[in-house]
Formats: C-alpha cells, structure tokens, sequence
C-alpha cells in the first residue's frame, strides 16, 4: 500500500515548476541513517546552467575538485583522493559531461566543461509518506530527526488517514501535514509547513534510548554540502522505477508499473518476480520514463535543447 501511495504522491506532484525524486539518504553523520520517502526540488536562480550541464547526477568529489572551465589541471592536483578513486570519480564525470579529459606530457588533466552554479536550488522539501496513521511505526522520530537536523526547507508529512488533532500532537509543530487520496491525487493542507533554517547549525538525532537521547551537532556548512548532493541525487534519479520483466507488465499513462493481470500498480521488487503465482518471464514494458520526466517537470532530457523555465515555490503545489 505505501508502495502505491508513494508513486501516486510523486506522480500528482510533478509539473514543469519542480523535480520530484524518492528514496533519498539524509543522514549527515550516518548517511543511510534516514531515507526520505520524497523529495522535491523547486528551481532556483541558476537552474537553466545546471540543466545545461548534464541530465544526470554529478559526482560530488568532482563539484568539490580543485578544477573549473579555464586551465586544465592535472588529475592528481584537481582530486583529494586517492589515485584509483581520483580516476574512477573522473571517469564518471566525463560520461556524464561535466569534465573533459586529456593527456599532456604523458600526465592526466581535467578540465570542467562549465562553472557548476552554486545558486541552481531554490528549496528542497521532504515529505514523510505513511498512509495510515493507525500504524505509525517510527514515524515521530523519523520527523523528529527532520526537525531537529533542519536539512529541508520544509517538511510535510502525507497520509491517506484522517487527520485529528491527537495525530498532529504527537508530531513536531514545525511538519506539514497533507491528507492525500491515491486513487484521485486530491490533496488537503491539514497543515501547513513552518520552514526550516537550513543555513543554521542542525542537531542530528543519532539514537533514541529511553531517557537518553545521543546528538550530533552539524554546522552549516556540512548540512549545504548534503543539500547539494540531494540535489545532484534528486536531479539525477527521480521517481519512475524499472518495470518488471513480466509478461503481464505495463506501465500506467505517468509511467507508473502496473500489473494487467492484478489489475493495480506494482512493486517490482516485492511483488513480481517468481515469487508471484502469475509471473512469465519477458521483456519489460517499453516506457519512454525519460520523455516523460522531461514533459511533466523542471528536468531537462537534452540540455542542448532546453529553454528557460519557470520557478514555483510550496505555495504552487496546491
């Protein structure tokens, strides 16, 4: 069920005003230590240079390296790291278009194919998805630790149950909360998000025991060092995942898997495979997921062909 709800929520939230991704780490200290369920990214001054780059994802040790559009330098000089890993994040930067590589006099250099724009996001929003709030789970940690780490300009919390007022209680005043109907992609504000302070210091909930509660204080610049690489993630990887290689398998008209002989949408990685009664083994589904990433949001499939878009904040989600 969350499966479902989550690709329903991705695929209402998606326009040409902002980028929607999901499944993204968002832990500082412990990188895997928090999963955001969605992330959604909205345009800022310097998008149109970003989306000119590259369609994909940039390494971030290559945005950090010592090396920009002008004089190349030599690899070695350009990376903090060492030599096979300093080659292998130039590789990767060069398939996907954002450094250019040579040789002189026998030595490596790199040379940026643009300036990377510092200013190219204009908020970051996380959303919690837990369609019913009769199993929360974790939950009021998880939101917690969002709260308390001020990653994300703001936080929303998505939920198909009724909201009443002992739910919203028990989680920080600060979380957003949406009542949001798969089956329509009708939303209800609940509650409003309070935004965040991502440029200030954040505390980082490590572990909860009891009457003991274990912290990491993180300074600004680490949390914009990880806003960054959401970013680059949310950019690079969006929502759509792969289709399953089922006989039975299509893809709904928004790119959605889905399964003609259940008749629903479908996890293919929980509920295809040969586990299912009814599996046969094929082909996937042929789905242009690229064509309609770059038809329905902010992300641009061909930079060379890509024109100026318009910005949106919070305020146009609804």
């Amino acid at each position: 069920m969350e499966f479902r709800f989550e690709l329903a929520l991705c695929a209402a939230l998606e326009s040409p005003d902002r980028v929607v991704a999901r499944q993204l780490g968002a832990g500082i200290e412990n990188p895997g230590g928090r999963i955001v369920d969605v992330c959604v990214l909205t345009p800022g001054p310097a998008f149109d240079r970003r989306a000119a780059i590259s369609p994909a994802r940039i390494p971030d040790p290559a945005i950090e390296a010592a090396v920009g559009p002008g004089e190349a330098v030599p690899l070695a000089e350009a990376f903090d790291l060492p030599p096979d890993r300093a080659e292998a994040v130039a590789e990767r930067a060069a398939e996907v278009g954002y450094l250019e590589r040579e040789r002189r006099d026998g030595r490596p250099v790199v040379r940026a194919t643009a300036r990377y724009p510092d200013d190219w996001v204009g908020s970051l929003t996380a959303i919690e998805n837990k369609p019913d709030l009769g199993t929360p789970g974790d939950l009021s940690a998880q939101l917690r630790y969002d709260a308390a780490l001020g990653l994300f300009d703001e936080v929303v919390l998505a939920t198909a149950s009724y909201v009443t007022r002992a739910h919203l209680n028990r989680i920080p005043e600060s979380i957003g909360v949406w009542r949001f109907d798969p089956d329509s992609g009708d939303r209800e504000v609940v509650r409003e998000p309070t935004p965040l302070d991502p440029g200030a210091p954040g505390v980082e909930i490590r572990e909860e025991r009891g009457l003991r509660t274990d912290v990491a204080l993180v300074d600004p610049a680490a949390k914009a060092r990880k806003r960054r690489r959401i970013a680059e993630r949310a950019y690079g990887k969006g929502w759509r995942p792969d289709p399953p290689a089922c006989a039975h398998a299509t893809t709904t008209a928004d790119g959605r898997p889905y399964c003609e002989r259940f008749d629903r949408v479908v996890d293919p990685g929980r509920d295809c495979g040969a586990a299912c009664d009814a599996y046969e083994p094929a082909e996937p589904p042929a789905t242009d997921r690229d064509g309609l990433r770059d038809a329905r949001t902010a992300w641009v499939a061909d930079p060379a062909g890509a024109g100026p878009r318009r910005q949106s904040g919070l305020s146009r989600f609804l």
